[in-house]
């Protein structure tokens, strides 16, 4: 099969999905999903409904309770129909969306994800799970850029999940670094939670270098021009083993925006972030009551 038919394939079969969207939104009435997904986690659910974007995937919408679905992508109406609009917007032939890490903390499941969605972005996405399907939809996405002064794109690095058994621990110190740090601006404790040594911290935010150095310089340097990093509240602490994910509200270049840091914790330190900021639009912007942060 040529390239040319691959994409004729998967554009045709975004159009079929965005049509199933739209449809089952109107008439609810999709398979029962203990039979559809009976034998997938909740991971795995998550995953399919993502990657459904770029390959059409219908069986995917089965994962999604088109009675119940609280959506809080602020330029997404509300419910399964505003899924489908979007959908049958996209530009044909442009949709890509590649998981590259995903967790799950109780009835909440994190995707990391690299998009091309009206452009290419990166994108934490969180679903809420009740009785097997997704009810609830938050997500943070940003414009991808070119790699940081350190050489890292906002998507590369570890993967895997590891130390599940200390899953809680981590989530703790990740909430103590955000209170701690982030929000009540204690500098002088920074080392309780992030090696001061080289090689001790990567970073893969696309404006700032490893270690703590890059870290310092960096917010030095917002500090100059007035405009300084300034997080607000803690809405969600997220996790499972190693990683741990922390949402965020607060100030960034002048505009309200949502913090989304993704923390790999290791031997009780903080060792690599991944990030995205975005800007809350005014209310009269939304087109759906939602709210941004609302967990």
């Amino acid at each position: 099969m040529t390239m040319l038919n691959k994409n004729k394939i998967s554009i045709l079969s975004r159009g079929i999905l965005a049509t199933a969207v739209l449809s089952l939104s109107a008439c609810a009435a999709v398979n029962n999903p203990l039979e559809a997904g009976a034998t997938q986690s909740n991971k795995e659910k998550a995953v399919a409904v993502i990657s459904s974007i770029e390959t059409g995937d219908v069986k995917a919408i089965n994962y999604i309770n088109p009675n119940k679905y609280v959506q809080h992508n602020l330029a997404i109406k509300d419910g399964l129909a505003g899924f489908g609009e979007v959908l049958h917007q996209l530009p044909k032939g442009s949709a890509k969306a590649q998981v590259k890490r995903t967790f799950s903390d109780g009835a909440y499941t994190v995707t990391h994800t690299e998009y091309d969605f009206f452009g290419p972005k990166v994108g934490f996405d969180i679903f809420k799970f009740e009785d097997g399907r997704i009810v609830e939809h938050w997500d943070n996405l940003q414009v991808i850029a070119p790699v940081n002064p350190s050489g890292r794109s906002q998507l590369d690095g570890p993967t895997k999940v590891t130390d599940i058994d200390k899953t809680a621990e981590n989530k703790v110190l990740v909430s103590n670094f955000v209170n701690t740090i982030l929000i009540n601006g204690d500098m002088a404790k920074i080392g309780d939670f992030i090696s001061p040594k080289k090689g001790g911290y990567i970073q893969h935010n696309s404006a700032i270098a490893d270690d703590l150095s890059g870290l310092g310089n960096a917010l030095g340097e917002l500090a100059k021009m007035n405009m300084p990093m300034i997080v607000t509240k803690n809405h969600m602490i997220l996790g499972e083993g190693n990683f741990v994910l922390s949402i965020n509200e607060g100030t960034f270049m002048n505009k309200h925006v949502s913090f989304y840091d993704l923390f790999r914790v290791e031997n009780g330190k903080i060792v690599e972030h991944w990030d995205t900021i975005e800007n809350i639009p005014a209310e009269s912007e939304w087109k759906n009551n939602n709210g941004k942060l609302g967990f």
